[in-house]
């Protein structure tokens, strides 16, 4: 069964991307189409408030992006040095939260002792660590459509048809990929439709007919997380299923789930 996850491919030390792994282990075949690009922004004042540790309470790294944000701090301004000699040692003596396990392997990569990760997401961090310490924030990327995707997603459609399950992994990633699906499944299907309170277990979006020896058969919409399950819901999109924590092992539980007879939620 096809399923199909729309975000870049990471590889892991097994030289695999963990999501392919792990749905590929409950029989799962993903696809990885990335639809969303990064640009940094404000790196400067970034790397300024890096090097003084002094200022602040601790740190918080809301995604791997954000690491990779430090690191281009640390290399373009020749701060490694001075950071492996004393502002890792600083930082480390504070707070170090982050969203998620994929963050804090990536800060544990530059040296800092993380909290928080097994909170699940966003909104449980917060709860987490709101009363603790006052907060300053800054933007150091923004997201933008990845120039491929559109290309990407069409050769999918044509090659692969419409796939058994759909995971969005950001509100961004539904804005800029949603347009571009229904208009692919507009070539491909003749009447959309949501069941709703008459088919309580299958709350799921219809798409028929999808080939021409397929005329029923259910999209189900999957989300990384609460956030993002609620852009898809303000969609008028049915969520089947939200992994319980970002992480692959989660979602592919959640995604498997979802797939098996009366599964959708």
């Amino acid at each position: 069964m096809k399923v199909l996850l729309l975000k870049d491919a990471k590889e892991d030390d097994c030289g695999q991307d963990p999501y392919i792994r792990e749905l590929g282990l409950y029989g799962l075949e993903a696809t990885l189409i990335p639809v969303l690009s990064f640009e940094f922004l404000s790196l400067p004042s970034f790397s300024e408030k890096l090097s003084h540790p002094e200022d602040y309470g601790g740190l918080i790294f809301t995604s791997p992006r954000a690491v990779e944000a430090a690191e281009l701090c640390l290399e373009q301004n020749n701060k490694t040095e001075v950071w492996e000699r004393s502002l890792k040692e600083k930082w480390n003596a504070k707070s170090v939260y982050v969203v998620g396990n994929a963050t804090a392997s990536l800060v544990s990569k530059i040296g800092l002792d993380t909290e928080g990760e097994t909170c699940g997401n966003a909104e449980k961090l917060a709860e987490y660590i709101c009363s603790r310490i006052a907060m300053e924030s800054i933007t150091v990327y923004q997201t933008i459509a990845h120039p491929g995707m559109q290309g990407n997603l069409n050769s999918y459609y044509s090659q692969q048809g419409v796939p058994a399950s759909i995971t969005f992994f950001s509100p961004s990633g539904l804005t800029y990929s949603l347009k571009h699906i229904q208009e692919l499944s507009g070539d491909n299907i003749d009447q959309i439709k949501t069941q709703g309170p008459q088919h309580p277990k299958k709350n799921c979006l219809q798409l028929e007919p999808l080939r021409k020896d397929c005329t029923d058969t259910a999209v189900m919409f999957a989300a990384i997380g609460p956030t993002t399950a609620r852009a898809l819901a303000a969609q008028g999109l049915p969520v089947s299923c939200t992994a319980e924590s970002p992480t692959p092992q989660a979602l592919a539980t959640g995604i498997r789930k979802a797939l098996q007879p009366h599964g959708c939620c």
